[in-house]
């Protein structure tokens, strides 16, 4: 069967919720999260506020020096969940299979919903299948737009790694087509970081090797084995446009957590930072292990007489490195001053997970 696969991806949620919901933020920097004047961070940046280059996971104070007259709300999670599941109540009524990445990204599986609507007799190019997905793309949009009052940006493909590019390409309300015949061409111009688990490190060792662009990989002779080591065939399958990931529409890890019961119960700032920074290690490896990133940073702290708290943040962009893990729960414990007496344990933990673009070098 010739493969449909949409990804769809509401634009800036968070602050798209909290202008759609006051009027009187339309058009303006928003930026969710806490005030510039208070210990926070950035969860979600409307588009107003991303051109000063505020982003997410952001420490509030930079994104006030960066945007002077940016309007900071505070954050309603509960809300945007609600929100969330009322657009994904539309998705299903499309028919297809359904891979929820995040709280506002998806992947959709329509190969069957359009093969339904082809004659057995009528021969058809992918290419064809693909073009007659274009109305079921806009179709979705313009519900989303009338029942929530929301814009969504989708990419039409053959394949995961081409619809998720496609719906990045023409944000934001964007509908993006990516033919098989073009999907080589699309990819030329696109740098090497735009592909599907190459990060930091393995742009580096690319770049350092003369390849800066897609089209720099789909000329490179060898197998990439000698950069990146096993990883090398993939990649070169990656920057052809070829992708065989199937749509999962069930995700066997939901969280990921470390924790540190003390022998003694300490208030000690330096070893509690100490074992709070091992445990960002630990869950960052772990994440990249799996090459997820999280929305959600969790801590949590008991006492001596086992009363037990936890603190979260959720941002709209994932979190995956270890210093980013690691600020967040040291902002959690500050913001709450949850370390106001000895702790018998502590921990940090991740959860809202979502495929990430990271993935750890390979080496020999």
């Amino acid at each position: 069967m010739l493969r449909v696969i949409f990804h769809l991806d509401m634009d800036a949620f968070y602050a798209s919720v909290e202008q759609r919901d006051n009027p009187e933020l339309r058009g303006k920097p928003v930026i969710v999260g806490s005030p510039p004047t208070q210990r926070g961070v950035v969860c979600a940046a409307s588009y107003e506020a991303r051109k000063f280059g505020v982003r997410s996971a952001m420490p509030s104070m930079t994104a006030g020096r960066l945007c002077p007259e940016g309007i900071f709300v505070r954050p309603r999670m509960e809300d945007y969940r609600v929100e969330s599941g009322q657009i994904m109540r539309i998705v299903a009524d499309t028919g297809a299979l359904i891979e929820q990445t995040s709280i506002d990204e998806a992947y959709l599986d329509l190969s069957k919903v359009i093969a339904a609507s082809t004659h057995p007799a009528e021969s058809v190019t992918a290419d064809d299948v693909l073009f007659r997905a274009v109305p079921v793309g806009r179709q979705l949009k313009n519900r989303i737009c009338a029942e929530r009052g929301l814009t969504a940006s989708i990419g039409i493909a053959s394949n995961k790694l081409l619809a998720k590019l496609a719906s990045d390409f023409q944000k934001p309300n964007g509908l993006t087509l990516v033919p098989d015949r073009d999907k080589v061409a699309f990819l030329r111009p696109l740098p090497v970081r735009s592909i599907h688990g190459i990060g930091k490190v393995t742009e580096q060792v690319l770049n350092q090797a003369g390849i800066r662009t897609v089209g720099d990989l789909q000329d490179c002779p060898e197998d990439l084995r000698a950069l990146v080591g096993s990883w090398g065939p993939k990649l070169k399958q990656f920057a052809r446009g070829e992708d065989d990931r199937p749509i999962e529409a069930g995700d066997e890890v939901k969280s990921i957590s470390s924790e540190e019961t003390f022998l003694d119960d300490t208030e000690d700032r330096k070893l509690l930072r100490k074992c709070l920074h091992e445990q960002a290690e630990d869950i960052s490896r772990r994440l990249r292990r799996r090459h997820l990133g999280a929305h959600t940073v969790q801590i949590k702290v008991r006492y001596s007489d086992f009363t037990t708290l936890t603190r979260q943040v959720t941002l709209e962009e994932p979190v995956i490195a270890a210093a980013e893990l690691y600020r967040l729960g040291c902002y959690l414990l500050g913001r709450d001053r949850l370390v106001h007496r000895p702790l018998r344990l502590i921990g940090l933990g991740v959860s809202g997970l979502t495929e990430s673009v990271e993935r750890q070098l390979l080496l020999f």
